[in-house]
């Protein structure tokens, strides 16, 4: 497979595609949930217009997914890829929500497998931010494997910067 910040992914519980302008209502309605971004550095991501500069970084940054789940196949989220760094062998991964009703399913943890499944085999380490409120995607990093190694302020697409936490998981360290 060719290297690509936007590939199609799947495996018998997820398909990963790439995210188009025209998705912004099906995600948007994921989206507009109120406690789905309780947590995360700007809670105010569920209201439209937040969402809306939010969903536009997502396209601009050319690595974001929508997210479906197999089992109902109903779309449950999103995440990206993104700031792909040749030189230091890096990548990110972030800016992932899910749909309340795919919360504790398990969901996020076969996402972000297949994600560094596909990208292990370009990149030496994948990179975090996570908010420093965020402790339920703390907690689910860490039990992917990633440490956290460091604290910035992080600036958002089209928004203020927020203190976030930076966890990262080495190639040579992945447990498949």
């Amino acid at each position: 497979m060719e290297f690509s910040l936007q590939p199609r992914l799947e495996n018998d519980f997820l398909i990963l595609e790439p995210l188009q302008k025209e998705d912004f209502e099906a995600l948007y309605k994921v989206a507009s949930e109120k406690e789905v971004w309780a947590q995360h550095p700007n809670p105010d991501r569920y209201k439209i217009e937040v969402f809306q500069n939010f969903f536009e970084g997502a396209i601009k940054s050319g690595g974001a997914f929508k997210i479906y789940d197999k089992k109902s196949g109903e779309l449950a989220g999103s995440s990206r890829f993104y700031d792909y760094n040749e030189a230091d062998s890096s990548i990110l991964i972030g800016y992932t929500f899910y749909g309340t009703k795919f919360w504790g399913t398990g969901l996020n943890h076969k996402a972000k497998r297949m994600m560094m499944d596909y990208i292990f085999q370009y990149v030496d380490k994948v990179i975090f931010h996570i908010g420093a409120e965020n402790l339920r995607s703390q907690i689910s990093i860490s039990r992917l494997g990633a440490e956290k190694i460091d604290e910035q302020l992080v600036e958002y697409f089209g928004e203020s910067p927020k203190l976030n936490f930076i966890y990262q998981i080495k190639k040579e360290n992945y447990q498949k």
